[in-house]
Parts: C-alpha cells; sequence; structure tokens
C-alpha cells in the first residue's frame, strides 16, 4: 500500500505539471514539520501536506467550483473536480 501511495503523490505530479499549475505558496511548521504548498490554475485550488519529506504520507485537498472540500484519494478524484471546475467557467 506505501508503493501505492507514492506512485499516487508522481502521478499527481506529473499531471500537475502537464496542466500548468502554479505553486502560490508553500509553508512548513518547524514545529510539527509539516509542509503545506498551494497550487492553482485559474480558479482551482489544491492544496498538498506532508510531514517531513516523505512523500508517501502526503494528504491532498481541493476545492470544487462552490468552494466544498474534496479529498483527494485518487488522481481520478481531483481530476474529475478539476474539469467539472473548468468546465464551468464558460
Amino acid at each position: 500500500m506505501d508503493n501505492l501511495r507514492g506512485s499516487l503523490h508522481a502521478r499527481v505530479h506529473k499531471w500537475m505539471d502537464a496542466i500548468g499549475f502554479k505553486l502560490n505558496s508553500s509553508q512548513t511548521s518547524n514545529r510539527s514539520n509539516v509542509t503545506t504548498n498551494h497550487y492553482f490554475f485559474e480558479t482551482f485550488n489544491f492544496y498538498e501536506r506532508e510531514k517531513g519529506d516523505d512523500h508517501n504520507k502526503a494528504k491532498f485537498l481541493c476545492f470544487d467550483t462552490y468552494g466544498e472540500k474534496i479529498n483527494v484519494k485518487t488522481l481520478l478524484d481531483i481530476q474529475a473536480a478539476f474539469f467539472e471546475n473548468i468546465s464551468q467557467l464558460k
């Protein structure tokens, strides 16, 4: 299962690079050693939290068009939310 989480992290970042997401901000808490990265693409927001440099335990979160929180457990989750958001911009 750990191998799948690591590959999810790699697949999400490969997809984000292909689409053209921008890193808006990155914050690291020195006390808890948790890094939060905020990525965006037009109106779509995507957050990644990881403790230390362990990509296997990275957690993802994004928001849909209405600001509702979507927990990302698969690459398909984020892709579906992203394309739904983009399709409503036109």
